[in-house]
């Protein structure tokens, strides 16, 4: 069957122009104004993508985003004021698996679409895939999408710190820039004055206690981008 995709936009017209594109793309495509409409339709139908406006009547996108993400691991495509940075950010920290500013071209979010499901879907083992990785002390489990401490304790991540953390630990002692990160996280090129990975980069070292003045872990090479400065060793 076709992918089911949901679009959660008060705005009708967008909401028809978006699924008669992404219809004839080969999607099924269902659309409801705000959360009243969501809910149910997560009830009656298998959703596969949720594409969510930020501004929307009731609980805005940032609140449907974060319940969503306690109940489900259905990917998000959030859409965004173009420009606002905090609300972008916010909405990745929520667990959105990308961001869309507005206005955009619908070919833009047909590629974020096959983009996001492509890495949501690439199947953990197929390719003999590591299970784990265990770098200083830590592992983090692939499947289960969490990260466990030198002393045991499990600590959780969002949906953008662990698409990080599993960079780094694919990709141990190399230095990686901004593109080189968003391209292998969001599958997208940075914006002008886009600091979103540095935000990342700065909550993922607050999960590995690695202090962000003295950071041990992951370290800023100036003018380069980021480093993982241990070896990760997979297991599998």
């Amino acid at each position: 069957m076709n992918d089911h995709l949901l679009i959660v936009d008060d705005d009708p017209g967008l909401r028809e122009l978006l699924a008669d594109y992404l219809g004839r793309s080969g999607f099924r495509v269902s659309g409801v104004a705000d959360g009243r409409g969501l809910w149910p339709m997560l009830e009656r139908e298998s959703i596969d993508l949720i594409i969510l406006d930020l501004m929307l009547p009731g609980d805005d996108g940032l609140v449907l985003c974060r319940n969503l993400r306690a109940r489900s691991r259905i990917p998000i495509i959030m859409l965004t004021a173009c420009g606002d940075d905090t609300d972008r950010i916010i909405g990745l920290e929520m667990g959105a698996d990308d961001y869309l500013p507005k206005p955009f071209n619908p070919r833009e979010l047909l590629a974020r679409i096959k983009g996001v499901l492509r890495r949501v879907r690439d199947p953990v083992g197929d390719r003999g895939e590591a299970r784990r990785f265990h770098f200083a002390g830590w592992t983090l489990e692939i499947a289960a999408r969490q990260l466990v401490a030198p002393d045991g304790v499990l600590i959780p991540l969002g949906a953008s710190e662990y698409r990080l953390l599993r960079v780094f630990v694919e990709h141990p002692q190399r230095v990686l820039n901004r593109d080189q990160l968003l391209d292998m996280t969001q599958g997208r090129e940075a914006m002008p004055f886009d600091r979103s990975i540095d935000v990342q980069v700065s909550r993922l070292r607050r999960r590995l206690r690695d202090d962000p003045r003295e950071a041990t872990l992951i370290k800023t090479v100036r003018n380069e981008g980021y480093l993982l400065t241990v070896p990760a060793h997979p297991e599998y």
